[in-house]
């Protein structure tokens, strides 16, 4: 039966579909924000995404608001406060499960990377285990989740971990933490299969279009060195600046209509001399002259200031083909239809 909304859904999967459901541009300034590990996850997560109900959307959309509401209302006046206005907008039981979500993610607990996997996807991966290991994960996870682990052991290894787990005592931070380690390889190798999936590519290609260049060399630096298919299907649809070279004359001729010439010198100051001429070309001599001496005047600059300038000017070529004002060649074709 298919998912109606975001309830019992992994959280992985909903913040997919948050990063989809809040459009390119949002989408990629939180990229921004994230460290290298998070970009892969993110990326591999979203591109994995199979096609999402207006339900699920809804659901998790609803269900970030309330998390952010929650801690601001946390971070104004702890979580007495928090806990008096959420009972009064959701009710007693809705507010408390939000503010233990909340509560328990301000600090990492053990095996933390398993609380929101789906919990036949961990019975799955760790029932060769030892039952020593499966009674440690166990004790640390959410009961409902444990029990549904539990569930799915056969007779004689479910009796031989809930023994375990009832006299386990301390056990060594050192040791914990190895465990955890070895277990979350583990576990992300099972996740990362079969991301390659129809629909998902388009989403990432677009967030990561609208992405800083050097969030995009991050992702595709990643994605290179873990999954090379999946990297040159995404590179196959990407459109960057040294792209441009591919527009023919007349669309060319429109985007400078839109872009600002001082963002355009800066964006040249880093472009080959092919890419330049071309641009050159499609300009009158006078504009050309002009941009040559504000290039030569402007001296050197920041590498990441003529980034910025270039995916300006992509970000103009890419709304421009949103409106089908130009089309864009993709995936190595070399005709090109305005």
């Amino acid at each position: 039966m298919a998912k109606t909304g975001g309830k019992g859904m992994p959280g992985k999967e909903k913040i997919a579909i948050l990063m989809v459901a809040l459009g390119n541009e949002i989408a990629a300034e939180v990229y921004k924000r994230l460290d290298d590990t998070a970009i892969e996850i993110v990326t591999l997560e979203v591109a994995n995404l199979r096609k999402v109900t207006p339900e699920q959307r809804l659901s998790v959309l609803k269900d970030a608001q309330e998390v952010l509401l929650a801690r601001e209302y946390m971070a104004r006046g702890g979580v007495d406060y928090a806990r008096d206005i959420l009972e009064r907008a959701l009710g007693p039981e809705r507010a408390h499960n939000l503010l233990t979500r909340i509560t328990a993610s301000l600090q990492v607990r053990p095996f933390d990377f398993m609380r929101h996997t789906d919990a036949q996807q961990v019975l799955g991966f760790i029932q060769g285990e030892h039952p020593q290991t499966i009674a440690l994960i166990m004790s640390y996870l959410e009961p409902a989740q444990a029990a549904g682990i539990i569930g799915g052991l056969p007779a004689t290894m479910q009796a031989e971990v809930a023994k375990r787990i009832a006299r386990m005592d301390r056990i060594t931070p050192e040791v914990l933490r190895e465990v955890e380690r070895v277990l979350e390889r583990k576990l992300s190798t099972v996740m990362g299969q079969d991301f390659t999936l129809a629909g998902g590519i388009d989403a990432i290609v677009n967030i990561i279009n609208n992405a800083d260049r050097g969030t995009e060399r991050n992702i595709m630096e990643h994605l290179e060195e873990n999954d090379p298919e999946l990297a040159e299907e995404i590179k196959r649809r990407l459109f960057v600046f040294e792209d441009i070279i591919k527009l023919d004359d007349r669309s060319l001729q429109r985007v400078l209509r839109e872009v600002e010439m001082k963002e355009l010198s800066l964006a040249l100051k880093g472009a080959t001399e092919e890419l330049r001429s071309k641009f050159f070309k499609n300009m009158s001599k006078r504009a050309s002259e002009m941009l040559k001496e504000d290039m030569d005047y402007m001296g050197p600059v920041r590498v990441k200031d003529v980034e910025e300038s270039q995916q300006k000017v992509v970000n103009v070529i890419r709304a421009l083909e949103d409106v089908g004002e130009i089309v864009i060649s993709r995936g190595g074709e070399e005709d090109l239809v305005v």
